[in-house]
Parts: C-alpha cells; structure tokens; sequence
C-alpha cells in the first residue's frame, strides 16, 4: 500500500506526469549549465541553512515515514537507514556545505594543444544534462545526490522508495528553497510526487529528457534497471571483493588489512567477502589471521586445505565464492600463487574492488594489470574504496561498468567532456 495515497490520487496518469517532469528537467538543465559556480555553491549553501531551520519540520515528515515503515514490518536494518536522527540532518547540511567548498570542474579546459594548422584543440568538461536517481531508503540521498549533481550543473530527478516519501518530500522543499535564493530554476532538483511503482518504469525509457540513469539500492532493483532501462545507466550490481595476501607478505601488514577490510563495516560494497592467501605463507599466517577473525566474529567457510588449518571454519561451497555476504562470513581459499589468485578473482569476482598484499614490487605490478577491477589496491584495505577516501569529497555511487565513469563516482563521474577548438581564421586546405 501507498504511504502517500492522497498524493498518488492527484497524479492518475503517471505516464502523462513523467513526461512533465522530464519536460521541466530538461528546460532547467540548459539554465543549470550556463549557471556560474557562484550561484551554484550559494544554492548549496542555502540549502544547507534551510536544513538546519527545517530541521523540526524533517524530524515530524520522518517520524511519520517511520510509524508507517514499523506498522509494514521493515526489517530493523531498513528502519535504521530511515531514520533521519538530528545528526545525520546535521550531516546532510555539512555535507552540502563540503560539496560547495569542492573545485568546481564545469568548464574546465585541458589537454589543449597546438596542430600544424595553427588551430588549438582542447576538451572542456561539460555537465551530464538531465540525471535520474532511483534509491531506497535513505532519504539523506535525497540531498547528497541533489547536491552533487547541482554542483556539476545538472538538473536531477529524484525518485526515492515510497517508505521515505514524507522525508524526502522535506527534503526537496529545503532543495528548492535553496535554488530560488539562488536565482536558479526550481525544477533542478525535482522528487517525483507519486509511489506508484510504474513511475519508474517511465523514467528508465525517457532518453528524449534523461541523459543518465543511477541506481541506489538492492540487486533486484539494479538488475532491473540495467535490463529495462533506454538510457544510459551507472551503476553496481555486487561487491564480491578479494584479499590476496601473497607468499612475500608482510604478516602484521596482512592481518591489519584483512581484519579491516572485513570488520571495520559488513553491510557495504566494498567490504572484503573472499580471502586468498599463498600457500607458502598459508600454515604460518593463516592459524593467526583465523583466531583474530573469528574472535571477531566471523564465521569463516574453506576450502579442504583452510579446513586442515582451521578446523573451526565450516566447507565453503561453489555458491560462496561468489556471493556478497554483507554480513560478519568470510570465504577463505588457499592457493598456489600470484597466477591462481589472479584466476579465482577474474572467475568470481564483481569487478568491483581487490586488494594485495606483498612486498614484491613485481607482484604488485602483475596484480595492478591484471586485476580487472574497477578498484586494485596494493597493501590497502578495500574499505578505502570510496569518494570521500579517494578526494573526490563525495560520491554518487560506485560503478563497475567500463565507459564513462569506473569506481567512486564522483562530480567529474557527473559531467562528460566535449571537444574545443580556438582558430584565428584558419580555413581547411
């Protein structure tokens, strides 16, 4: 059932409605582009102030959103990410105000050369256009992915999962009221108004309006929308990401970043799920990293010979190799070598994120080229995998697909590049 139905009664022709989004969206897009950064970043701070003045007005829309998430019996993980406690307000606004203090990378020129013609050619970093925005949940997206894309100089369409609409809707209200003390269209940042379910459906096949789609939220939802969609889609499907931790590892190196990369949070994407470690090192290092792991915690699932080692870990099946826990379970395999940890990661692995361990500079080099993943990490948690880690102050998801934006996606994955030329008369002989 609807948590909105009055809302859902005034939009009956959902198509018909889309179709009006998309319409304004793109009339805001072409003003979005031509805005200097100075608007751009007042817009975001403004936002960030009415936040704060809101933030009463936030907390009675979300009690409301979580009244009826409980009587539809969520889950408890889903009702956390609901929930919109007075610090994670706090850190919507902080997070705006980070956004606007980032380098603006709109109409920036590089690679600019000279040719034998006496033209200059060059590329210019240009906003995306039109964005769309499916999530679920955690209505905190509604304004870091707002303020993103804004910062870029896109316009965006936002549809969040019906279980945050009361949020999400007070959200938008503090968005707009930031854009129109800004001078900047108002239709920049628009939250669709309906939780009908088709309405999404229409926003994946609008390529006339939206230039790009990004997914936040579940496989389900991602794999829909990469098989449905008409546009152009960023996205992530799973985060089956690996340790190797090589024959010339250091040990307390190797235990450090395994025990990070594994525990030091369960539910996200880039969180370690699949352990291999070198037989060389396997009977001197891996009794240790299991003791520390499994005081932890974690339930570990092994091959026959991690079993030999580790009599506590239960048999790992042909399923676990390539499964995405989310939660405190390792897989853990010991194999020969660099050559064999390279072959399990490219046959089980999600291209998202993996890591090695080793003090050999060649190894390293070997892992780095040949690990086709959109993150490779020497001697590094893969937790590191991230925006704000990476300097990009912020990111809009991750992407593991390989055109256009790879990894942490963040404002440059949000604007594309088109060529420049500067002449002086120059004809074509």
């Amino acid at each position: 059932m609807s948590a909105n139905p009055e809302r859902d009664n005034a939009v009956a022709d959902v198509a018909a409605y889309m179709a009006e989004v998309g319409r304004r969206a793109r009339a805001a897009s072409r003003l979005m582009a031509a805005a200097e950064t100075g608007p751009r970043n007042a817009a975001l701070e403004a936002t960030a102030a009415a936040l704060e003045t809101a933030r009463e007005t936030l907390g009675q829309a979300n009690r409301a959103d979580l009244e009826d998430a409980r009587r539809a019996g969520l889950d408890a993980a889903l009702v956390d990410r609901l929930e919109l406690t007075p610090g994670r307000t706090a850190g919507m606004a902080e997070g705006l105000r980070q956004i606007a203090a980032l380098p603006d990378p709109v109409g920036e020129i590089s690679e600019l050369r000279r040719r034998p013609s006496g033209i200059e050619v060059g590329r210019m970093r240009v906003p995306l256009g039109v964005i769309g925005i499916i999530y679920e949940s955690r209505p905190n997206v509604t304004a870091d992915a707002g303020g993103l894309c804004l910062k870029a100089g896109n316009a965006v369409i936002l549809r969040g999962g019906s279980e945050a609409a009361r949020s999400n809707r007070a959200i938008a209200a503090c968005i707009r009221e930031g854009l129109r003390s800004a001078g900047l269209p108002e239709d920049a940042v628009q939250v669709v108004a309906t939780t009908d379910r088709a309405a999404v459906g229409h926003l994946i096949r609008m390529p006339e309006y939206v230039d790009v789609i990004v997914p936040r939220g579940g496989k389900g939802l991602i794999e829909r929308i990469g098989r449905e969609a008409r546009v152009p889609v960023i996205k992530h499907l799973d985060g089956v990401c690996h340790v190797y931790v090589d024959a010339a590892a250091d040990a307390d190196k190797a235990e450090a970043i395994v025990v990070n990369a594994k525990t030091q949070r369960y539910g996200t994407c880039n969180t370690c799920e699949t352990l291999l470690i070198a037989e060389p090192l396997a009977a001197e290092l891996l009794p240790r990293l299991a003791r520390t792991l499994l005081a932890a915690g974690v339930e570990l699932r092994g091959c026959g010979r991690t079993r030999e080692l580790v009599p506590e870990a239960r048999p790992a099946t042909e399923e676990d190799w390539g499964t995405e826990y989310l939660g405190p379970i390792l897989s853990v395999r010991v194999v020969a070598g660099l050559d064999a940890a390279i072959e399990h990661i490219a046959r089980y692995g999600s291209a998202h994120t993996d890591a090695i361990v080793t003090q050999d500079y060649s190894a390293a080099r070997r892992f780095l080229r040949e690990v086709d993943s959109a993150s490779v990490m020497v001697n590094a948690s893969t937790r590191f995998a991230d925006g704000f880690e990476y300097g990009l102050g912020a990111e809009i998801g991750i992407s593991t697909d390989k055109l256009h934006a790879r990894g942490p996606v963040g404002l440059e994955g949000l604007t594309s590049r088109k060529w420049v030329v500067f002449g002086d008369g120059q004809v074509r002989a």
